[in-house]
């Protein structure tokens, strides 16, 4: 007895479009698979403690004071006086408003320090409270350690940072004023929140000794990067 075989019913004649479909399938739904995301309780976000960074970052910038002008007496910046007690008789009086009794031809004025003095190479450091005992040479380190402390132990992680999972590197420049208070506060990060956090850190800085150029107080612009991580 013969098979009997009808050959347009040849189930082989379309394998490959099939096997090329059923492939497609297959690799798609992988993908959402790997793309669904598990939900995290928040109980994985309970520790977390801010890193500040060791390098501080200084605007560093060449400063070359101005030279004063020097000011010139002029030999015929004077006038003519006569004295009433004395009869017919002239005095040669100068009209320049300074007259200590010693005449010299140039007088120098240091003019005052107006620009700022970035904290690497301003002469005397703004000191923070609990430095002023340290040696000059250490005063540096000794701003620095104090600062981190200072963000150490205030740092609070925004809540609504945590639930969006935003996390980074924050930097912050601030000026010390010439009068020791923290003003121009400029932050700049991947994330608002982040960033009004550490304006608020810093706001809450106390007041300094200000930082001191040829003796006088100077502004100084002092930055620092904060990194806020989840751990």
């Amino acid at each position: 007895m013969k098979p009997k075989k009808n050959p347009k019913k040849d189930l082989t004649k379309n394998s490959n479009l099939y096997f090329a479909i059923g492939l497609c399938l297959i690799l798609f739904t992988s993908w959402r698979i790997a793309e669904i995301k598990t939900p995290q309780s928040m109980d994985s976000y309970e520790l977390y403690k801010p890193v500040v960074d060791t390098e501080v970052f200084m605007p560093v910038t060449k400063v070359q004071p101005k030279k004063p002008k020097p000011i010139k007496r002029d030999p015929t910046d004077f006038e003519i006086k006569k004295n009433e007690e004395e009869d017919n008789e002239s005095k040669i009086v100068f009209s320049d408003p300074i007259d200590d009794g010693i005449i010299d031809d140039v007088i120098s004025i240091d003019p005052p320090i107006e620009h700022d003095i970035p904290f690497e190479i301003v002469e005397d450091v703004p000191l923070f409270p609990g430095c002023e005992r340290v040696k000059k040479s250490e005063r540096r380190k000794c701003f620095q350690e104090k600062m981190q402390r200072h963000i150490a132990k205030n740092f609070r992680y925004p809540q609504i940072a945590i639930e969006m999972g935003a996390q980074g590197r924050v930097y912050v420049q601030f000026i010390i004023d010439k009068d020791g208070s923290i003003s121009g506060i400029r932050t700049r990060g991947p994330d608002k929140n982040l960033e009004k956090e550490a304006n608020r850190i810093i706001a809450k800085l106390p007041t300094m000794t200000p930082g001191k150029q040829r003796g006088r107080p100077v502004r100084v612009p002092f930055s620092i990067p904060i990194t806020f991580r989840l751990q």
